[in-house]
């Protein structure tokens, strides 16, 4: 994908494809309770069909992983998806972060696919924070105090105020679907970002809502084990 992105414009009708092809994968990973970690273009495989599968799962883990002592702090590390890609709750450190990591990568991805570069490409840890709030603008009230650690939460409080900007701006050519599936899959509060049940539903994929979806994974991670997972967009 990050070669397609990189050489050639993408259709609207081949972003929602691909888009709905990883949110596919991505329903029977989290089905099973899987956690990718890393999405981005360069973990997205293509061939001539445009069938889509997702690959590299060295960075994947259950949500159900934890140590022994009952924390979760194996599982929560920061070092996870290539930065660009990565939400805003694993650099600010909530107090957990959820299969909604995902769904920002999704996002990005999405926009990656409508402009033909990345929206937030930072240079490192503060430069991303700086090119995310850009757009997203300075977080409410009820986001901040979802910031679990003082000194991101002050970290936050010292940058100047931003305003938001409307996606619409920043993708002029995009349809009003494609924006409003943009501005839910990029929400701030990870609490408030859509689902992957739902973004499979978003009337920008309505085209594929009456493809039969497959049945959720069983459970088959345990806190002592991990094994690759394959999953594809496309049964």
């Amino acid at each position: 994908m990050h070669r397609v992105i990189r050489t050639q414009d993408l259709s609207d009708d081949h972003a929602q494809y691909f888009i709905y092809q990883t949110l596919r994968a991505l329903k029977a990973l989290h089905s099973a309770d899987v956690i990718h970690r890393d999405l981005k273009p360069s973990n997205l495989l293509l061939n001539a069909n445009c069938d889509l599968k997702v690959c590299d799962f060295g960075l994947a883990r259950s949500v159900r992983t934890a140590e022994p002592s009952g924390t979760e702090t194996g599982f929560m590390t920061e070092y996870v998806a290539t930065r660009w890609y990565r939400a805003p709750e694993i650099m600010l450190t909530f107090k957990q972060y959820t299969k909604a990591i995902d769904v920002w990568s999704v996002g990005c991805i999405l926009a990656e696919m409508l402009s033909g570069k990345p929206l937030f490409p930072g240079r490192d840890y503060h430069h991303q924070l700086t090119l995310i709030l850009d757009v997203l603008g300075t977080p409410t009230l009820d986001e901040f105090y979802a910031i679990t650690t003082r000194r991101s939460r002050d970290y936050i409080r010292a940058l100047p105020f931003r305003k938001r900007r409307p996606f619409a701006q920043l993708f002029p050519n995009a349809s009003a679907l494609a924006v409003d599936f943009l501005t839910k899959t990029l929400t701030f509060d990870p609490k408030k970002r859509i689902t992957v049940e739902d973004a499979l539903c978003h009337p920008y994929l309505e085209a594929y809502v009456m493809i039969p979806m497959m049945s959720p994974l069983p459970l088959l991670w345990t806190p002592t084990f991990s094994s690759l997972i394959v999953a594809q967009g496309r049964h």
